[in-house]
């Protein structure tokens, strides 16, 4: 990788596959994914230096997580985050920090010590700037992707680049403009621009797409500070979120590492205001503590969607296609969904085997898990720790005890904040263009319920096979064809699933067809999946499932974009599928 700080016009190549503007953690990531898949990329970032005083997102999820470890790099940010997921699990509602309890969540944002078993990792709570980092480095080490900091993505002309001439069987080109701070530009021509330059996206503008939503009528300060006493003062378990009701002072405060250096979001405050964010910080706590603070960040609740996420080969990624409130910890996380979404596709394109189906689906895919995701967080924005503020949840005696009794039965709605499983890992593309629909009955949507399903479109269901293998990792970065081992009555899955290569070769689609089961605890992989075999997509989403391998040949071609009608034989492709036998 080239890395560049205070990068000049000079360092910017004239072409590459992919021009993605904006290198905050979706950009990053975008660049990883593809580099993973073979593809070259030049990432264009402002920022030279990562400000650790604006944590912002500090919520990864076990599917992000996921995401993360397919790159090899769950366990770097675990190592670099300094808030174990050993520490706290938990999110405790209470009157101040030296006050009360009312309730707790356990177990929130997917926080689970050991093995975790929905997904091959759980969540892990850690501060924007360190994952920044975590993924800067990986970009370091990558010789297919090109940081250039400093600089910034200023215009784009669509179909006006050199890039499906020079990067081969491409749909698009796009010359982009580049500025160094002095405002001189340079041009760049790329067969794909993904902006991932966040929400005032410079090339969502260009596109002539605004952000469809609102905001919520009250602004809120996040509050960066150290405190070397706050920690003893504490009377209550130790929690990653402390919610505090205060009757004057509502909002939240957690730990960002195990040190003194602490976070604290002050809900429901006037924007406009210039309030002493220490007295604020004090009132949570309950009692005087030292506070030092380091940095404060006014922010508005925004609840805002693209109506289209882009065309011609440009894509709009993360912030730059939706806005979603932060309660829930969904926003960042909905951000790397995005790009894992969109990174096997541009990689298929560059490939040579995507089907003309193949660049649309992630709008068709991606933009209805957003809609869904802002109408949840947004829901849990109706009811922040102000909405349940009483002087009397601090009281001792019967009259507290009943306050914080109503307090602990109203914040039942808060659940879905907290235990999202349903929304983290129940999303689906059972209407996309690229699954194969079966008609058995698919689980309802339910942000905190999640049922484990092999319906087409929906996330393949996790097992562990061992202690210490995920079914996950049998994946192959191309498709993978999933057979029960105890279907196969002494055959290979090679033998038995022989038409599925075959059809995949004739397009140069990349397969593997691994022959998989019982899980650890006996159970064949048929009751999981409902069928004998399962075709999983790139990003582990599931494009068809069945017994008939007829099926699942025909299915393969659907899952790249392309239509049922079958193209002659093409033997130069057929290096692409391997059959990974029992």
């Amino acid at each position: 990788m080239t890395a560049v700080d205070n990068a000049a016009l000079a360092d910017l190549p004239e072409q590459t596959p992919v021009l993605i503007a904006g290198g905050g953690p979706s950009g990053l990531f975008l660049a990883l994914d593809l580099a993973h898949r073979g593809i070259a990329s030049v990432v264009i970032e402002p920022r030279i230096g990562i400000d650790p005083d604006r944590p912002r997102a500090k919520t990864t999820n076990a599917r992000t997580m996921t995401h993360l470890r397919r790159l090899g790099l769950a366990d770097k940010l675990r190592n670099a985050a300094p808030l174990p997921v050993g520490y706290a699990q938990d999110v405790i509602f209470c009157s101040a920090l030296t006050g009360h309890e009312i309730t707790r969540f356990r177990q929130a944002f997917q926080l689970a010590p050991g093995r975790y078993g929905p997904q091959p990792e759980c969540g892990q709570q850690v501060p924007q700037p360190v994952m920044e980092a975590v993924l800067r480095e990986a970009v370091a080490e990558s010789p297919l992707i090109t940081l250039l900091t400093g600089l910034s993505v200023e215009d784009l002309d669509i179909n006006q680049g050199n890039g499906t001439r020079n990067f081969g069987p491409r749909r698009f080109g796009s010359r982009v403009a580049v500025s160094d701070a002095t405002g001189r530009r340079r041009a760049i021509d790329c067969s794909f621009v993904a902006a991932a330059d966040g929400g005032s996206s410079t090339v969502r503008r260009r596109l002539n797409i605004r952000l469809d939503g609102g905001s919520a009528e009250l602004s809120n300060i996040s509050v960066l500070f150290r405190s070397e006493n706050l920690a003893a003062a504490i009377a209550l378990d130790p929690a990653v979120q402390y919610w505090v009701l205060g009757p004057d002072v509502s909002g939240m405060v957690g730990r960002l590492d195990l040190g003194s250096t602490w976070w604290a979001i002050i809900q429901g405050v006037d924007g406009s205001a210039s309030p002493d964010a220490g007295s604020l910080v004090r009132s949570l706590v309950g009692t005087d503590v030292d506070v030092e603070i380091i940095a404060t960040d006014p922010w508005t609740a925004r609840m805002l969607l693209a109506p289209g996420y882009g065309h011609d080969g440009v894509f709009l990624v993360g912030d730059a296609a939706h806005l979603n409130p932060p309660w829930g910890g969904h926003g960042f996380n909905t951000c790397i969904g995005d790009a894992a979404n969109l990174a096997w596709k541009i990689a298929a394109v560059l490939d040579g085997w995507a089907g003309p189906a193949l660049p649309g689906s992630y709008e068709l895919e991606r933009r209805p898990v957003a809609a869904r995701t802002i109408r949840d967080a947004a829901a849990n924005g109706q009811a922040l720790a102000y909405h349940f503020a009483d002087p009397a949840l601090g009281l001792d005696g019967a009259d507290g005890a009943a306050a914080r009794q109503v307090a602990r039965d109203a914040l039942a709605v808060k659940q879905s904040e907290f235990d999202s499983l349903g929304l983290v890992l129940g999303y689906g593309y059972g209407s996309s263009p690229l699954v194969v629909p079966d008609g058995l009955p698919v689980p309802a949507e339910d942000p905190v319920a999640y049922v484990p399903s092999a319906s087409p479109g929906a996330l393949l269901p996790h097992a562990w096979l061992d202690a210490t293998t995920s079914l996950y990792d049998l994946l192959d970065p191309g498709f993978t064809l999933l057979v029960d081992r105890e279907s196969l009555g002494g055959r290979t899955a090679g033998q038995a699933y022989a038409a599925v290569p075959a059809a995949a070769a004739v397009r140069g689609i990349p397969l593997a067809v691994v022959a998989v089961g019982p899980d650890q605890l006996g159970t064949a992989m048929s009751t999981h999946w409902q069928a004998d075999a399962v075709l999983v997509r790139p990003d582990q989403h599931i494009a068809w499932r069945g017994t008939d391998p007829a099926g699942a040949a025909a299915a393969i071609g659907v899952a790249a974009g392309w239509p049922l009608a079958t193209p002659s034989q093409d033997p130069d492709r057929s290096s692409r599928v391997r059959a990974v036998l029992p």
